[in-house]
């Protein structure tokens, strides 16, 4: 099940997943894109807003009637909507806490209980570089990445000994209409120029992003950071939570 699946990264994923012999299910706002891209995919589209919480509530039971257990679940739904935070409507910054963490966390409560008692599954959250390295025009939506790369670390020590694994995808400049919209308000596209000039960052592809998501699934890997020279920048966010898990190792705190 992957979410935010109209376009971008949302439809490089789906496109990878069932490359690699995955049914897909497919999650976002545009009826007419997820319906199209399911058809060709084989798989199935479910419209579904997912800053309504009426429309979240149910959605994992619907996607499992309608097509059996959900294996893998990928959090890639996300908005942001650069520029001053004084000047940021209400509605606004509730449709990204919504949309790009709420609803995730939400998605992963519901979907967990199926996962555990059927003995695996995996859990996919697309967060960014902004969660550690926060650009002008991008607090609200840096706020959200940040809580969503805390979250999965939550994930991995409340699942530690049992069989669900977790994958953090913390990405760069990505060339999707998201990036487009971003660079749409002055300061945070000089802050973006002024990080490639640095050559901190370099613009990645959606495919690519896919392409490490599936593979990183399918090895059990934690993490997926591109660009990879950008990569020091979570790497030294992680530290602290990398640390706790290693002082807690062995210490019995492990839910049974």
């Amino acid at each position: 099940m992957i979410t935010g699946a109209s376009r971008g990264i949302g439809a490089a994923l789906a496109s990878s997943f069932a490359a690699a012999g995955a049914q897909v299910a497919l999650v976002a706002r545009s009826e007419a894109a997820i319906t199209e891209l399911a058809e060709r995919l084989g798989g199935r589209a479910y419209p579904a807003d997912l800053a309504d919480r009426e429309q979240v509530r149910d959605l994992v039971a619907t996607v499992e009637a309608d097509g059996g257990p959900i294996d893998v679940l990928v959090n890639n739904a996300g908005l942001e909507d650069a520029g001053d935070f004084a000047r940021q409507s209400e509605e606004s910054v509730e449709a990204m806490l919504a949309v790009n963490l709420v609803a995730a966390v939400q998605l992963t409560r519901q979907v967990v209980p199926g996962m555990l008692e059927r003995g695996g599954g995996h859990i996919v959250n697309v967060s960014s570089m902004g969660a550690a390295s926060v650009f002008p025009g991008l607090a609200v939506y840096s706020a959200t990445k940040a809580g969503l790369s805390h979250f999965t670390a939550g994930l991995r020590a409340d699942f530690r000994g049992r069989p669900i694994g977790t994958t953090l995808l913390e990405l760069g400049a990505t060339t999707t209409d998201m990036l487009v919209g971003v660079k749409s308000y002055p300061p945070t596209l000089a802050a973006f120029e002024r990080a490639y000039r640095w050559r901190v960052f370099v613009d990645t592809p959606p495919e690519r992003v896919a392409e490490a998501t599936v593979a990183a699934v399918l090895k059990g890997r934690r993490y997926v950071r591109l660009p990879t020279r950008a990569a020091l920048f979570p790497v030294i966010a992680e530290l602290p939570r990398r640390l706790t898990e290693v002082m807690l190792k062995g210490s019995g705190a492990k839910i049974r």
